[in-house]
């Protein structure tokens, strides 16, 4: 599993116009799904995304986690991100999980993490969604698990 994160002072997914997840200080993480992820894979990831250490400590260090903050958690699901773009001029999408895979642990990983004690919204799976968001920084990580 992959995914994009990036630390917000707010975001926000709409679809069809209306708003259907909204966090302030926190984590947009876009979630990709490739073909040979499990739940040990999502597990890992989630884990990783909680207590990845992007947020400024007193010294204005990275030293603090989402955890750390208790900040929110915007999860999206992004099939792009799971791209080929090595070769050629059009990503190839031969490692993509199919989406009843894709649906399976995405939604896994969103049960996972309502499980902490963090404000968790989400986008909503296979929807075209408009997000917005205040990237503080910028500060973006690409994780993968």
């Amino acid at each position: 599993m992959k995914a994009l994160i990036q630390r917000v002072k707010k975001a926000q997914v709409k679809v069809n116009e209306k708003t259907i997840g909204q966090i302030d200080q926190g984590v947009l993480a876009l979630i990709g799904v490739e073909k040979s992820d499990t739940q040990e894979n999502a597990d890992k990831l989630l884990n990783k995304i909680c207590n990845y250490r992007i947020f400024s400590d007193s010294e204005d260090k990275m030293n603090l986690s989402l955890q750390d903050i208790n900040g929110g958690l915007l999860l999206v699901s992004q099939f792009t991100l799971v791209a080929n773009t090595q070769k050629g001029l059009r990503p190839s999408f031969s490692s993509a999980a199919s989406p009843m895979l894709s649906t399976e642990l995405y939604d896994y990983l969103i049960q996972q993490a309502r499980k902490t004690n963090l404000h968790i919204q989400t986008g909503q799976f296979a929807a075209n969604m408009q997000i917005n968001l205040i990237n503080d920084g910028p500060v973006t990580f690409n994780l993968q698990c």
